[in-house]
């Protein structure tokens, strides 16, 4: 037996003072969190120390900060711990940073103490909130314990909260086969290229929408700003980017579950997409295609399947080496337009991509 954990997300449709509460908490989880960072950064410059500070210290100073859920502020107290812990292990992080009310995701979680959070015909009960309606598509088992729910609101002004459960299920002893395998090298024309020959063909979502986008945002930049008409026309821009973002996730989704049925090993570079969208004047179409969302899809949906996503090192010199004889040639594959080369010893033609791909499976069966 393993324990597991999965979210199921729906959408919420809060009446009038819900909503009110809902942003009453946002707010409220916002100036906590922003509260103790400021005075946690004071007693550190004061007296050298690492204050601990907890969200009821302030309800006798800051009243209407018992009108919202307690749980949700000592959600945010764990957030700011965690990211005091990451910084101190680590520097290349970066300290924590106050939250913006223009620019912050609106978002808090909630943790679920004596079955506060249950859902029941079509609503979820909250605390503080109590049933709140939601589109349900999907029901969660019986036998799955509710651990927490978070809820969010994007900038289309769209609420939506994600329910986090725990459940138990038995492990597969299945037996894997190292010859349904698939190595994949990142392509930033096609998404990326298998070593079967075959090519992703992302669609390019965000060229396909901006044309669009920059309609919008010409009209946007024309108003007054806080206007009602800047609001409205704020809201269509967001949602032209929410359209951009769900096309692009559902491409991903079906992509790496298509994957994750067919193989039982999937071999991919543990590649830095920060460092490619930054060189090379490939940051559009690099920011576009996702492929590091890509490979955390393939992660979880692999893992529930009990199978493995393999990633090799990003210096294998998976492009330069001939995948027929083994051969290495830096001085053929010296450029990446450099697209389909010849190997001089076994005569062996190459494209670049399916070439890599090939040596990136070879790589990850040797690590098997």
């Amino acid at each position: 037996m393993s324990r597991c954990n999965k979210a199921f997300k729906y959408r919420l449709e809060p009446n009038s003072s819900q909503e009110e509460l809902i942003q009453k908490t946002f707010g409220c989880c916002r100036f906590i969190y922003n509260k103790m960072l400021a005075d946690k950064i004071e007693a550190y410059r004061q007296d050298g120390i690492n204050l601990k500070n907890t969200p009821a210290q302030y309800k006798k100073e800051y009243i209407w900060l018992k009108e919202v859920d307690s749980y949700a502020l000592c959600n945010e107290q764990m957030n700011l711990q965690s990211a005091y812990n990451n910084f101190f292990r680590s520097k290349k992080i970066g300290f924590p940073k106050f939250k913006s009310k223009k620019h912050s995701k609106k978002s808090y979680t909630t943790s679920n103490v004596n079955n506060i959070i249950r859902i029941e015909n079509g609503k979820i009960h909250l605390s503080k909130l109590g049933f709140v309606k939601i589109v349900q598509h999907r029901q969660i088992p019986e036998n799955f314990i509710i651990k927490s729910a978070t809820i969010t609101q994007t900038p289309t002004n769209k609420y939506f909260v994600s329910v986090l459960v725990e459940y138990y299920r038995d492990e597969n002893n299945i037996s894997l086969n190292k010859e349904n395998s698939i190595g994949l090298d990142y392509s930033s024309h096609d998404f990326y290229v298998d070593n079967f020959g075959n090519r992703a063909k992302y669609p390019k979502f965000f060229r396909i929408y901006s044309e669009k986008l920059a309609k919008e945002q010409r009209k946007l930049s024309n108003m007054v700003l806080h206007s009602k008409n800047y609001e409205k026309q704020r809201l269509n821009v967001a949602k032209v980017h929410e359209k951009i973002v769900n096309c692009r996730k559902d491409f991903l989704h079906k992509l790496s579950y298509d994957i994750s049925n067919k193989f039982d090993y999937v071999f991919v570079e543990d590649i830095d997409m920060k460092n490619i969208s930054q060189a090379l004047k490939l940051g559009k179409s690099t920011m576009d295609n996702g492929f590091g969302m890509f490979r955390n899809f393939l992660q979880y949906k692999l893992n529930s399947k009990d199978k493995q996503l393999i990633k090799i090192g990003r210096f294998m010199p998976t492009s330069t080496v001939c995948s027929a004889c083994g051969c290495y040639h830096k001085d053929i594959v010296n450029s990446l337009s450099v697209r389909e080369w010849v190997c001089p010893d076994c005569m062996t033609h190459h494209d670049r991509d399916v070439n890599a791909a090939i040596n990136i499976r070879n790589i990850g069966l040797s690590l098997v």
